[in-house]
């Protein structure tokens, strides 16, 4: 179990997404790179920024949400399963389940007007 200075809770939740989403921690690529943008000298110093790449798929996420490097990982993480779950399961992913009630939300709201 690796500590990305979050709740337990969320780090047993990330952990059953990725046995879901059969993500191993072995087929991902983690390299750290210096983010850019806002963050003054801080981010220009520590390479805070995290490159994932899984392997199998050939898929790569990279984040830079937060200063710390810990925090960083865990959203990786998260964002590579979001996409692991888009390719697998297609209209059934819980990002097209949400995409599609967005969807019939601003079609009732024409109708009306």
């Amino acid at each position: 179990m690796i500590n990305f200075g979050i709740t337990e809770r969320k780090t047993r939740e990330l952990e059953k997404r990725m046995h879901n989403c059969n993500l191993l921690e072995n087929d991902i690529e983690e390299k750290f790179v210096r983010s850019g943008g806002a963050g003054g000298q801080k981010v220009n110093k520590t390479s805070s920024c995290v490159y994932l790449k899984h392997i199998p798929s050939g898929l790569a996420v990279k984040v830079q949400k937060s200063r710390s490097q810990g925090l960083n990982r865990y959203y990786a993480r998260k964002q590579m399963c979001e996409l692991l779950e888009n390719k697998l399961l297609g209209e059934e992913s819980p990002e097209a389940k949400k995409i599609e009630k967005i969807r019939k939300q601003k079609d009732r709201r024409r109708r009306r007007n």
